[in-house]
């Protein structure tokens, strides 16, 4: 249901009507960016003068015609994924938030939204549009936003269940259709498929998953195919975790709550998982308020928390945002995602990683870039070369775990390393 007075192609759109120079303009991120929306503003950036976008996690326009290119744009995002350009070109502004918090810094205004660009579906049975494949924190920005511009995209899949883009919230409709963005699995190799079968171990039926993003998350939810009466609730859907509901693997019949439905805030892949979740009850598409809220994750069953990070030190501490002093990753959902599986009745709180990259240990003694998540959350830290549960365990006795799973190659220079704060002892009694 819209007005179809002002309905019209992307190319028809004059947005220095609706943006002004100093807004902050925020669209869906990954495949929800609506991209005959982000194509009119750089062609028309220029013209509106100098304005903040914020991006979320980036996925190259294989058209080349990226907003963020402009020289008048600056980028905002709580990520450093999808957008080296800009931070190579010194335009880049990172927001080191928990995922669960940008949201609510919206509703706070503290985070203010001027201009939202929204990807939407095709009208639903009630003839209303949903919000395309990210609800998160788009809801939000739906709801606070100076104006809403909606790009209505026939190929988008629908999710029913997902927030309403209300007709008298939206300023100006455009009319698409198009693939949207794609972001293709990424290919796991020997060392993912060992971490992966270390996490297999540790899953038992009637589980709810939550994984993140990565080549490690994507094997492991690969290698629970055996498994019975799984849940889903993450903060994403790819191409995985689609697979494995085709399996019968998942049933949302044990989770707690949301019976029979997968629960997710952003739905990110190829078109597999486009074509699984379109017009199917078996899905929800919620915003953050609810795929992040605390209290729900405690509720659910059996949460294991499934994500990646950079390193980890022999205390405990994960870095999971920047490498080689570069902004790669993100403060993201994994804190909030590893508080909820250690509330959440036999949930698993897991970092999984290789034991190196590029030579180096990923194991390490000192972080080599901020800490992401504190030794006070210390996880279930997985590599190829085993488990090590830190939770209980003493400063000492984490440092023991820790290097049973470290590279071998760098284990003797690890022991020789001298000991974090706080380790009065290497020779604690359990």
């Amino acid at each position: 249901m819209r007005s179809e007075a002002v309905l019209m192609r992307p190319e028809q759109l004059d947005l220095t009507s609706f943006v002004r120079a100093g807004d902050l303009v925020m669209w869906g991120q990954a495949c929800a960016r609506p991209i005959g929306l982000t194509a009119v503003l750089a062609d028309q950036a220029a013209q509106i003068g100098p304005v903040r976008c914020f991006a979320g996690l980036g996925i190259d326009d294989p058209t080349g015609r990226s907003v963020l290119d402009a020289p008048a744009v600056v980028t905002m995002s709580y990520t450093g994924m999808g957008h080296r350009r800009a931070e190579a070109a010194g335009r880049l502004e990172v927001l080191p938030a928990h995922y669960s918090a940008i949201a609510a810094a919206i509703d706070d205004r503290r985070l203010v939204v001027d201009v939202a660009l929204v990807q939407a579906t095709r009208a639903a049975p009630d003839g209303l549009h949903r919000l395309a494949l990210a609800a998160d924190y788009m809801e939000a920005a739906l709801r606070h936003a100076r104006v809403v511009i909606a790009e209505v995209n026939e190929q988008a899949p629908l999710v029913v269940d997902a927030p309403v883009v209300r007709p008298e919230r939206v300023a100006a409709w455009v009319e698409s259709s198009y693939e949207p963005l794609t972001s293709p699995p990424s290919e796991s190799g020997a060392v993912e498929r060992m971490i992966s079968a270390h996490i297999a171990d540790l899953v038992q039926d009637g589980s709810t998953l939550q994984v993140g993003l990565g080549k490690v998350p994507e094997a492991v939810v690969a290698a629970l195919v055996d498994r019975r009466e799984l849940g889903i609730h993450s903060g994403t859907v790819g191409d995985a975790l689609a697979r494995l509901v085709e399996t019968g693997a998942v049933t949302n019949a044990k989770k707690g709550r949301d019976h029979g439905v997968s629960v997710t805030g952003l739905v990110m892949g190829s078109r597999a998982v486009f074509d699984a979740v379109d017009d199917n009850p078996s899905f929800a598409l919620r915003p953050i308020g609810y795929t992040h809220d605390p209290d729900v994750l405690a509720s659910l069953r059996q949460l294991v928390t499934i994500n990646s990070a950079i390193e980890v030190d022999l205390s405990g501490q994960v870095n999971c945002e920047v490498a080689a002093g570069r902004y790669v990753g993100a403060v993201g959902g994994a804190l909030d995602f590893l508080r909820g599986a250690s509330r959440s009745r036999g949930g698993l709180p897991i970092i999984a990683l290789p034991s190196t990259a590029g030579g180096r240990s990923r194991i390490v003694n000192t972080l080599s870039g901020p800490v992401t998540i504190p030794r006070g959350d210390a996880p279930i830290v997985v590599t190829e070369h085993g488990v090590a549960d830190l939770r209980g365990l003493s400063l000492a006795r984490r440092r023991e775990c820790l290097l049973a799973v470290a590279d071998p190659a760098h284990v003797t220079a690890l022991e020789h390393s001298q000991p974090v704060p706080g380790n009065l002892s290497t020779r604690e009694s359990p």
